[in-house]
C-alpha cells in the first residue's frame, strides 16, 4: 500500500527535479545565446554632441564584436537624466544599455533632488573614455593666460562672469573649482548650451567660458577665443601648446574633466556582464578605434580600470564644489 501510493510522488518528484536542472541551466543558456537581437544603446543628448559621438563610436566597435546590430537611441533632456532614467528603468537583459557622461551619472544627483536614479539603479561594464575641459578668454578680454586672468579678476572683484553650457554640468562645477581655488569673485552666466555661450564670447558680450575640449579647439585655432588653460592635472596629448592649469601655482589642484562610461540597469546577470565588459575591453585596447577616440580629444581609459571605484571617487569631488558654490537646480 505505501509502496503503490509513493510512486505518484516518485514521480512529482522526478519532474520537479528535472525543471530545477532546467532552470539551474537557463542563465548558461541565456549567456549562450545573448546577443540573439539588436541591442540599443542610448544616449541622454540630441545627436552630434561629445556623447553621442562616443555612443556611436562605441556602438560600432560593440556590434562587430558581439555579432548584432547596435541602434543609438538619442533621448536628450534634463541634462541627459532622461535617457540614464530609461535605462535604469530597462530590463536587465541586456539590450538597453546607456552611454552616459559624467553630468548624469554623477553630477545632476547631487544638484537636483527630483533625479530618482542612483548609482544603485545600474551596472556599471566600464570606464570609455574623458577629456579635458578648458578655459577660455575672449578676445576682448585682453588676458594671454592664465596669470594674467588671476590678476585682472582680482583686482576687479565682482566685476567679470564665465559662462558655462548649464547650471550643475561638468563645465559649471570646473568654473566654480577654478574660482574656488583661485578665490576668485565672479558670477556664472549659464546658458542654453554651448552655441550661445560660444556666440557671447565670440561677440565679446562675455569675457570668459568653460569648454568641452574638443568644442572649444576649433575657436581657439582660429583665434575668435583665447586658451587659458585645461583642467586635467596633465596637458592633453592633442594640445601640449595649451598648458594645464595645474601648471599655475593657484590652480595647481584644478583637475577635473568629462567622461564616458558604458552602463546597464542593475543586476545585469553575470555571463551578459562578462560578455559586454570582453566586448568594451577588446574596444579600448584597439589602436584603430583609440586613434579615433584621440583625435576628438579624448584619452581611451585603460580597461584595468574599476568603474564603481572611480565613479565613488568622481562624485565625492563633485560634492565638494557643489556644496562650495551652493549649487542647486
Amino acid at each position: 500500500m505505501n509502496t503503490t501510493s509513493s510512486l505518484p510522488r516518485r514521480g512529482a518528484l522526478a519532474a520537479a527535479l528535472a525543471a530545477a536542472a532546467l532552470l539551474a541551466g537557463a542563465p548558461a543558456a541565456f549567456a549562450q545565446a545573448y546577443p540573439a537581437k539588436p541591442i540599443t544603446i542610448v544616449v541622454g543628448y540630441p545627436a552630434g554632441g561629445s556623447t553621442d559621438l562616443v555612443g556611436r563610436m562605441v556602438g560600432t566597435e560593440l556590434a562587430s564584436r558581439l555579432g548584432q546590430p547596435v541602434v543609438i537611441e538619442n533621448l536628450g533632456g534634463a541634462g541627459g537624466a532622461i535617457g540614464a532614467q530609461k535605462v535604469a528603468n530597462a530590463p536587465p537583459d541586456g539590450y538597453t544599455l546607456l552611454v552616459g557622461a559624467s553630468n548624469e551619472l554623477a553630477i545632476t544627483k547631487l544638484v537636483n533632488r527630483k533625479i530618482k536614479y542612483d548609482v544603485k539603479d545600474f551596472t556599471a561594464i566600464g570606464l570609455v573614455a574623458s577629456q579635458p575641459l578648458v578655459l577660455v578668454a575672449s578676445a576682448g578680454a585682453g588676458v594671454k593666460n592664465a596669470n594674467e586672468f588671476t590678476q585682472l579678476v582680482t583686482k576687479n572683484p565682482g566685476k567679470f562672469s564665465y559662462g558655462s553650457s548649464g547650471v550643475g554640468t561638468a563645465l559649471h562645477l570646473a568654473g566654480e573649482m577654478i574660482k574656488e581655488q583661485g578665490k576668485l569673485f565672479m558670477t556664472h552666466i549659464p546658458y542654453r548650451g554651448v552655441a550661445p555661450l560660444t556666440s557671447d564670447l565670440m561677440g565679446n558680450n562675455l569675457e570668459f567660458g568653460v569648454f568641452v575640449l574638443s568644442s572649444g579647439l576649433p575657436h581657439i585655432r582660429s583665434g575668435k577665443v583665447v586658451a587659458l588653460g585645461t583642467t586635467e592635472a596633465r596637458r592633453s596629448a592633442i594640445t601640449p601648446d595649451i598648458p594645464a592649469l595645474a601648471e599655475y601655482p593657484q590652480f595647481k589642484n584644478v583637475d577635473i574633466g568629462i567622461w564616458f562610461a558604458l552602463m546597464g540597469p542593475a543586476n545585469l546577470p553575470k555571463p551578459v556582464f562578462d560578455k559586454l565588459k570582453k566586448a568594451l575591453d577588446d574596444t579600448l585596447q584597439s589602436p584603430e578605434f583609440r586613434k579615433k577616440m584621440e583625435a576628438t580629444g579624448s584619452v581611451v581609459a585603460s580597461p584595468t580600470v574599476d568603474l564603481n571605484k572611480y565613479w565613488a571617487s568622481e562624485v565625492a569631488k563633485y560634492q565638494k564644489i557643489v556644496q562650495f558654490a551652493r549649487i542647486e537646480e
